[in-house]
């Protein structure tokens, strides 16, 4: 395949006080290899950026413009830095929408800097959910184990409330819908699944959710409620290499201990193929020199958005 005929991929550059800026400009030769990639960024900020890590840019680094202009603080909170990951990430999902691209790629964004920069949003799915109006899921890992989140990015008091047997039976549904997995297993809320309501009564939506969902697919595709504490013991990953995870720690605290170098994050339920990271901006480690920085992340997320768009087309 030539490089002409290589997908086009839009690529949000993330907070440029974090490490987002430095995985693209490091990683730019090896990706240009599985497609062409666009970066989101202006040529102002992109020399600004390269010029404080003391990297070249590369000869065919395409640009897709956006306004602004701040100075780099590596490591802070910033409210314009904020702003500015925001419009980048807007304007990838507009070249996506319009079919410019084959799929975007997303680059850590800061959640406080977008609180600073006045975005209601918390993160990236939200901003999707709301911009194509569908039940955008959040999918995390890698080819060995991939977590669903049921709830994303809410207080742990109020997950509780949010598990209603019709939500998460049309979550299951569209889940299905998205990946075509056989063989899935469904956490509980509660230690122990409840011990039969002793620890709670959350599993008993949970557990006619299932039912449901199976009855409409016509098939035993999910399994649980799941013991939480043993559903990723090694014996148990041997049956399931995917999960859904009623909160936002009971599913990443166990992936991310066991794949952190290597998972990424997939939007799944939406018009448009989305990937991203599975870490943050780093802001301990940004702009710093003599350090090793790991991009396995971000290149697992290229591939993975190469991949579904084949699936796609297919």
């Amino acid at each position: 395949m030539s490089k002409k005929d290589l997908p086009k991929i839009a690529i949000s550059i993330g907070d440029l006080n974090g490490v987002g800026i430095e995985i693209a400009l490091k990683s730019h030769k090896q990706i240009s290899k599985y497609c062409n990639p666009i970066y989101c960024i202006n040529k102002k900020m992109l020399e600004k950026a390269s010029k404080l890590l003391n990297l070249k840019i590369p000869k065919d680094f395409k640009t897709h413009s956006i306004k602004g202009d701040f100075k780099i603080e590596a490591g802070k909170v910033s409210k314009k830095a904020g702003s500015f990951s925001y419009k980048s990430f807007t304007q990838a999902i507009d070249l996506a929408a319009k079919k410019e691209v084959s799929a975007i790629v997303t680059l850590p964004i800061n959640k406080e800097s977008w609180s600073k920069a006045n975005i209601t949003y918390k993160g990236h799915t939200e901003v999707l959910r709301d911009y194509f109006k569908k039940n955008a899921i959040m999918m995390l890992g890698c080819e060995k184990m991939f977590v669903a989140l049921f709830t994303e990015h809410i207080a742990l008091k109020d997950v509780a409330k949010k598990i209603k047997q019709k939500k998460l039976t049309q979550f299951l549904i569209d889940f299905y819908n998205s990946v075509k997995k056989e063989n899935i297993a469904v956490l509980a809320l509660n230690p122990h699944a409840s011990d039969n309501g002793v620890l709670g009564n959350e599993e008993i939506g949970i557990s006619k959710a299932i039912k449901k969902t199976n009855k409409i697919l016509g098939n035993e595709i999910f399994k649980g409620p799941m013991v939480p504490d043993t559903i990723f013991s090694p014996m148990s990953r041997k049956k399931y290499t995917h999960y859904v995870a009623m909160y936002h720690d009971q599913g990443l605290a166990p992936l991310k201990a066991l794949y952190f170098d290597q998972s990424i994050n997939v939007s799944l339920n939406l018009p448009i193929i989305r990937t991203s990271v599975d870490h943050g901006t780093a802001f301990d480690i940004a702009y710093k020199k003599n350090r090793e920085l790991n991009c396995k992340s971000y290149i697992n997320a290229i591939k993975e958005a190469i991949k579904l768009n084949k699936t796609t087309i297919e």
